[in-house]
């Protein structure tokens, strides 16, 4: 699983990190660090839920088809 991040977007209310502070890293002013993120195997479900926490749509989750699996 990956997650796309939309620098832009973030406005820094480190909703994600509440949810999975192991995926998602943050600036000391609190706003995602740019770059997408590979989770890690048994952290999806935690980086699943940060990305829907998100007001501002500023994460994605990208995963591959399932043909390419």
């Amino acid at each position: 699983m990956r997650v796309v991040v939309h620098k832009a977007r973030c406005q820094g209310h480190a909703r994600c990190w509440a949810r999975a502070p192991r995926v998602f890293k943050l600036d000391d002013a609190g706003y995602i660090l740019p770059g997408d993120i590979d989770v890690a195997d048994g952290e999806q479900l935690l980086a699943s839920k940060g990305v829907r926490a998100c007001p501002e749509q500023a994460l994605e989750v990208d995963e591959p088809p399932l043909t390419q699996l």
